[in-house]
């Protein structure tokens, strides 16, 4: 009973909170050994026992089996009898072939690429400068177009992380009303297909580099809209496409800085019809940190930081920042995500 006491005690919770942050990344290449050997793939809809895993993989088998009793302790299996698993729903999103699948992201998030500048949290703090370019000799998106292969993972890898926006920002606005929407650093244009299938008036325009449209053809093919949707390629720092009455910017300005971000502000601006809007779509801070609030758009925050120097944003700085542009935050939305991401609309001045 006195074991039990004290188990519970805030100080003993306090250390297993501490310990459980201190073997974070760990965790994170974990779940990124079992992407990349497939674990997750193998073991499919139905349950394996870890010798034939580890058969399948071409591991060590009691190696494997530390591997996925991890797994399962991280809630992505569960160990139905000693030795033999299946994949939990959130251990399922890590196959390549599931709906909604996060298997790429994984795999990318576990590059030395995106972890070197996370192992550099303390050179970003105390400089504020992303230690991203002193890691690489470049700045993050520089380095992406010079690797053409990490490029195509990258690109792949936000389409999928924007796999769940894409089923909640149809319905909580409407689009309808619109004659042309312009998808602003739309990618491979995951949530205007989405946008497109679930408001049939309205045509698409993507606006992105050549790198970020490359696997745009396919999957507005595979959605059935590619005959509504216009591709430009081009640079949102020198410009704006004209001929969009709804400007769609989706986890753009979290990349930059202020100066930056009223750069592609400004330049929608002018090419915006007065009737016209503007819809950002993310990640809204709170003015403080509330107990019981999700980490992520935290943790995003300091990714930017490290890689971009970009930031995540309170509805304060986002109404600064657009204000700075020409335009006024007319509408706030939060979406049922674990991002807590939020639609922003808003109008010109």
């Amino acid at each position: 009973m006195e074991a039990n006491e004290e188990r519970a005690t805030p100080a003993r919770e306090a250390r297993a909170t501490v310990s459980r942050l201190l073997f974070g990344q760990l965790a994170t290449y974990a779940v990124g050994a079992g992407v990349r050997l497939g674990v997750l793939d193998r073991i499919g809809d139905g349950t394996r026992t870890a010798a034939d895993v580890a058969a399948s993989c071409g591991t060590d088998p009691q190696a494997t089996l530390r591997l996925l009793r991890a797994l399962a302790a991280l809630d992505l299996l569960t160990e139905h009898e000693a030795g033999v698993f299946g994949a939990t729903a959130a251990g399922a999103l890590l196959r390549r072939d599931t709906p909604g699948s996060m298997a790429t992201l994984a795999r990318v998030f576990c590059e030395p690429f995106m972890t070197r500048a996370r192992e550099r949290v303390e050179d970003s703090v105390r400089s504020g400068a992303p230690a991203f370019d002193a890691i690489f000799g470049t700045d993050f998106f520089s380095h992406l177009k010079d690797e053409p292969e990490l490029s195509r993972a990258f690109n792949a890898a936000m389409g999928q992380r924007t796999h769940t926006a894409a089923q909640h920002v149809p319905p909580h606005y409407d689009f309808g009303r619109f004659t042309t929407v312009v998808d602003v650093g739309g990618g491979d244009g995951t949530l205007l297909a989405a946008i497109l299938r679930a408001h049939p008036a309205p045509r698409g325009m993507i606006y992105d580099s050549p790198e970020g449209l490359a696997q745009a053809p396919a999957k507005l093919a595979a959605a059935g809209v590619a005959d509504r949707v216009t591709l430009e390629p081009g640079d949102f720092f020198a410009a704006a496409p004209p001929g969009g009455d709804l400007y769609l910017l989706k986890s753009v300005l979290h990349d930059w800085n202020d100066e930056q971000c009223a750069g592609i502000l400004g330049r929608i601006r002018q090419v915006l019809p007065p009737d016209g809007r503007l819809l950002i779509i993310e990640p809204v801070l709170g003015d403080t940190v509330r107990p019981g609030a999700t980490a992520l758009p935290y943790m995003s925050d300091l990714n930017m930081l490290v890689t971009v120097g970009g930031r995540e944003r309170t509805r304060a700085d986002f109404e600064d920042l657009c204000a700075t542009a020409g335009f006024k935050i007319t509408g706030l939305t939060p979406l049922p995500t674990a991002d807590a991401l939020f639609v922003i609309e808003a109008a010109g001045i």
